[in-house]
């Protein structure tokens, strides 16, 4: 799709939240991926953090996170398969006010190319939350880079043709 030359590039205010109960700073491969995504890209890192699966810790950095003012948007990477400990999707519908099924759907579509039918086992999501999107891609490098590359990229990018993420945001917020 098109980027649209005659419209300034608006950098957007991204959270990291990387979801395990293994991973640290130190070894964080796929929210390394994402900050060096999106900072390349011209986004400014907002924060950053790794939470345990679990929930309530997911849910209270994520209502942080929505009700700061310096976040507009919230990606986070891991938790998202169908193990007992994989909890991110149900953290997210606690938060969210709507849904945004087709971000899933994509990337399953994204990711069946690569990885076949494997891809059933993500429950990628995203919500809009009070105003802030949020993104939950899988835990592995590989989907982190589909997810951003494949879809947030442009979706993030004010100007992709024909429509956008971000030129909605002022709106968000419409009752």
């Amino acid at each position: 799709m098109p980027i649209d030359g005659s419209i300034t590039f608006r950098p957007v205010r991204i959270a990291v939240l990387t979801v395990s109960d293994t991973r640290t700073h130190e070894d964080d491969r796929s929210g390394d991926t994402l900050v060096d995504r999106l900072t390349g890209a011209g986004h400014e890192l907002a924060d950053r953090a790794i939470v345990r699966d679990d929930p309530d810790l997911i849910v209270g950095k994520l209502h942080a996170w929505i009700d700061d003012e310096q976040v507009d948007c919230i990606i986070t990477t891991g938790g998202t398969g169908v193990t007992g400990r994989d909890v991110t999707p149900e953290a997210l519908e606690r938060v969210a006010d709507k849904m945004i099924p087709g971000f899933g759907e994509l990337f399953r579509f994204l990711s069946y190319a690569k990885i076949g039918t494997s891809t059933i086992q993500s429950r990628a999501t995203a919500c809009v939350a009070r105003g802030t999107y949020i993104f939950a891609l899988p835990g592995s490098t590989g989907a982190v880079k589909d997810g951003w590359d494949g879809i947030l990229a442009t979706q993030l990018d004010i100007r992709h043709r024909p429509c956008n993420f971000v030129e909605l945001m002022p709106r968000l917020r419409e009752e």
